[in-house]
Formats: structure tokens, sequence, C-alpha cells
């Protein structure tokens, strides 16, 4: 049963987004989308600084990211999160309340990366830029005030899929990350799993959807199966960062998330796998309605907060 908190969650987001007018395209959803995002915004915490933003120059393009930073002078562990929104739609803006917190339970600085988004700027242009925002992270930490030996990456979806990629890319190197958070990631792109079957009409998001999406994100269909795009089939997994991957029960994306959390496993990669038990896709969204949805957040900053602290590893 999916937890009756999130039916609330649902009433509410179903009825702004039902006045998305017929036929609307990426352009049209993005735009929605933020406006849905600010309107739900919960009340920043005080003690967090999430004015200042920076313009970072890749082979992709120049992206802006958005610093969330625990208002202090010391030197601080980092999170670099990528947003959700299934490559094409979503901003730091729209996952604000997720940084923000983080940042504040944590006492740490979260920077958020507003990638390239799909169609008009397919893969691998996000992969590229978040690739490149990671090791300007680690070569701007004076700058920054993050110790570079605690970076860690992370996302949600389509985020946590680009930052399982990014860890995967950055294997074995000076510039990868700490550890990974990945929450209910997109690790491939099989829509035959079980969850796919058990979960095809969402709530939140749907199978029947899913080909034109990651056409959107991937219009070479042998993209599919590139590490870049799905870290799952990556040749060797060994010696990546631990992880924290969170999936939801009532998630089409689940087993997808088991499976990589399985194949790191296997890799001998530390990783915590939570279940999400009465959840759905997106959960975190749903913060203001759910108090389960903020326990997972609380639990993914724990697990964090001890990779900060060295407790784990």
């Amino acid at each position: 049963m999916i937890n009756p908190e999130i039916d609330i969650f649902l009433k509410v987001w179903n009825e702004k987004w039902s006045t998305l007018p017929k036929g609307s395209g990426p352009a049209e959803r993005r735009t929605h989308f933020e406006d849905i995002a600010e309107d739900m915004r919960l009340p920043t915490p005080d003690d967090v600084d999430c004015s200042k933003e920076h313009i970072v120059d890749t082979s992709a393009g120049p992206v802006r990211v958005r610093v969330f930073r625990y208002q202090n002078d010391d030197l601080q562990p980092c999170l670099i999160y990528m947003h959700g929104g299934a490559w094409m739609q979503g901003s730091p803006e729209t996952h604000w309340d997720i940084t923000a917190r983080i940042a504040s339970w944590n006492r740490q600085t979260v920077i958020s990366v507003d990638y390239a988004l799909a169609p008009e700027r397919p893969f691998p242009q996000a992969y590229d830029q978040c690739l490149a925002v990671t090791k300007w992270v680690k070569a701007q930490s004076k700058d920054l005030s993050v110790d570079p030996d605690r970076i860690s990456i992370g996302g949600d979806s389509a985020g946590a899929n680009l930052a399982a990629a990014v860890s995967l890319a950055l294997q074995g190197t000076d510039d990868m990350p700490m550890a990974q958070l990945l929450v209910y990631p997109a690790c491939d792109f099989d829509t035959s799993r079980p969850s796919m079957v058990e979960n095809a009409d969402g709530p939140l998001i749907f199978v029947k959807d899913m080909d034109a999406v990651n056409a959107m994100y991937c219009p070479n269909a042998a993209d599919l199966k590139d590490p870049r795009a799905a870290p799952l089939y990556g040749a060797d997994h060994t010696g990546l960062p631990p992880a924290f991957i969170a999936v939801a029960q009532y998630d089409p994306l689940r087993d997808s998330g088991r499976a990589y959390a399985e194949t790191l496993k296997a890799a001998g990669v530390d990783v915590v796998l939570d279940q999400g038990e009465g959840l759905i896709h997106g959960y975190l969204r749903a913060m203001e309605f759910c108090s389960d949805s903020v326990t997972k957040l609380e639990e993914m900053s724990a697990w964090l907060r001890d990779m900060n602290d060295g407790k784990i590893g």
C-alpha cells in the first residue's frame, strides 16, 4: 500500500500539473515545473546562504551552479548535486528544498548544477557538464572554502543517473568523489524489469512515456547502453565510492536502482540500499505532506554526514 500521506501530495501535484495546456512541449513543461516548484517551496533554513552562483566553462558550454552553504567560515565538506527531471526539465531552483536541507542539517556546502537539458541539448552534453563541474569543484576548493578530500556527488532520478555516471568516469582518479548519494536512480533504460510492469501507471512517472523521454536524451539508440548514459553497463565498478542508493517500492525505476546496488556490492563497493517501502518515485517532493519523506532525507543526510566525518569507509 502506498503511504496514504503520499496521496495528499499527489492530489495537490496533479491539480497543479492539470493546468499545463495539452500538447505542451519540453520548453512549456520546464516553465510550468519551475512555477509549481516555486509555489510549493518550503521555507529555506535560516542558517543556509543560497545567494551565490558561479558559471563554469565546459566543453559542452557554460553551466550555472547555485551554492547552498551553511553559514560559517569553516572549511566544509561538499556535495555536488544534480537535480531530477527526466533530463529535460528541472533546475537548482526546483530542487531547492532538498539541497538547502542537506546543507543545513550537515553544516556543509551543496553545489547544485543547472546542466544542459534535452531534447535541445541531448546526451552527452549534460554528462560532460556534470563531469566538468565535479573537476572544477576540486580545483576551486580553496576559493569555495570546501575540503577537497570531502567532496561527494549525488542527485535524484535523472540527476542520480548523472552522478553515478560521473563517479564511474572518475574511477580511480584524484577527482573521484568520496561518496555517491543516488536517489531513485535511472541506471539503465530497461523497461522490461518487474518494477516497470508492476508500476507501469506510476504514480508520478509512467512507463508508456519512457521511450519518448529516453529518445530525447539519447536520440542515438546505441547510446542507451553507453556507460556514460547507463552506468549499469560500466565494464568495471570496482573501487567506486561508497554509495547510498534510495529506491521506492512503487517506482518503475525501483529495479534499476536495485540492480545497480547489487552490481556495486558484487564489485566490493560499500552500499546502503534503502527500499523506500510505501513510497513512490519523486517522494522527496512530498516533504510538506509526508513525514516519511522527511525521515528518508534525514537518513540520507545522516549517512552523508557520517561519510563527511570519516565514520564510514
